[in-house]
């Protein structure tokens, strides 16, 4: 079987091998072992791999190098119209010598890949769509489109469309799905840690706008200011982090607040088993593995009402939903804290709740999908 996945996410080569951003490739990687012959159709950069990125571990690996397709500012408009012949051409020939073809949406090239398989209605395909497939809310209209081609069942043929969280009046090839991070073997006891004299608040995210680390650094100041003694250490790394710095020494709050960026996948397993609270005050999520990951170890998220989030903690039974509202989400927390009980059936729910998806059930259900397709 030839298994073609399009995809926008940005590779680098290495000594022959294809890195890209880990948590999609090791996702992938998990499809591929099922596989015999693998096609790659993506962008390239000539960055070096960093610890945030994997390699391919394909028994045969072709990879098919395509321009990225930008539409923010009149310059990448211009060059994204120049590539968009030879960007749909190339997609088009990699599909036509699949087997089985296989979206990574959204995004500009998952666009151009749900445009061109309406031609393949007889190829066996797939689409993870990774973002917030919630009808209702705002996302650009490149999104919308996708949604739509994807879900309509007349344009798309032969496809099942992997989705996150369960939606109402959905058409018969969109399946509600998840991701993991860890095994059945890293099911080792677990207790939610008590809430003594420090309350530990972590962040774990790309610094961006819109994963709002600023507010979650206004919302531990906010606690701290009411004597709470607390906590918070922020994980990761983007464009926001010189504003939050700044902020941070703007205001003396470094004695409580760290920012602390990047680590690795066994270095965070440990920070999640030493905090009580991730905060993700998110604007959009699809389905937010760092969610998932605290609630593994008994760390309890609080994560904004977007997306999946609300049937991910059940409605508030196994994390705490906010409205990104300062002086409300303070104050909604602040009971729970003083509610030790609460807190802890709170944590107990989200460690047997998350628990459910494993790695090792991830894989049987993507086995049980290439199967059904071949």
């Amino acid at each position: 079987m030839n298994f073609c996945i399009i995809t926008h996410v940005f590779h680098t080569k290495e000594n022959q091998k294809f890195y890209g951003y880990s948590p999609y490739v090791n996702e992938m990687n998990i499809w591929i072992k099922h596989v015999d012959d693998v096609t790659v159709v993506a962008p390239l950069t000539s960055k070096k791999s960093s610890t945030l990125t994997s390699f391919y571990n394909a028994k045969q690996l072709k990879f098919i190098e395509i321009k990225k397709l930008h539409f923010k500012n009149v310059r990448s408009i211009f060059w994204s119209i120049l590539y968009l012949p030879s960007v749909c051409y190339q997609i088009f020939i990699a599909m036509e010598n699949a087997d089985h073809i296989h979206l990574r949406c959204p995004g500009n090239i998952g666009l151009m890949g749900c445009i061109i398989q309406i031609f393949f209605p007889k190829k066996i395909k797939t689409a993870k769509y990774a973002g917030n497939w919630y009808s209702n809310s705002n996302q650009p209209i490149s999104y919308r489109i996708q949604k739509w081609i994807l879900s309509n069942t007349f344009l798309t043929k032969n496809m099942q469309v992997l989705v996150y969280g369960e939606w109402e009046n959905q058409s018969q090839n969109i399946k509600p799905f998840f991701t993991a991070t860890y095994s059945e073997s890293e099911k080792t006891c677990i207790e939610p840690r008590l809430l003594n004299s420090e309350i530990k608040f972590i962040f774990v995210g790309t610094l961006t706008e819109g994963k709002q680390p600023l507010f979650a650094i206004k919302f531990v100041e906010k606690l701290h200011s009411k004597g709470y003694f607390c906590k918070l250490s922020i994980y990761g790394d983007g464009i926001q982090k010189d504003i939050l710095l700044s902020y941070v020494q703007n205001n003396n709050l470094s004695n409580y607040i760290k920012i602390e960026g990047n680590i690795d996948k066994e270095k965070l397993k440990d920070i999640y088993q030493q905090s009580n609270f991730l905060i993700l005050p998110s604007k959009s999520e699809g389905w937010p593995k760092v969610i998932a990951e605290a609630m593994f170890w008994g760390c309890l998220p609080i994560a904004t009402s977007v997306s999946c989030i609300p049937n991910m903690l059940d409605y508030n039974k196994r994390g705490v939903l906010i409205s990104n509202n300062l002086e409300l989400d303070s104050l909604i927390v602040e009971k729970l804290i003083q509610d030790k009980e609460d807190y802890i059936l709170r944590c107990k729910n989200a460690i047997n709740w998350s628990r459910e998806f494993t790695t090792d059930k991830f894989e049987s259900e993507i086995i049980k999908l290439i199967k059904k397709c071949e």
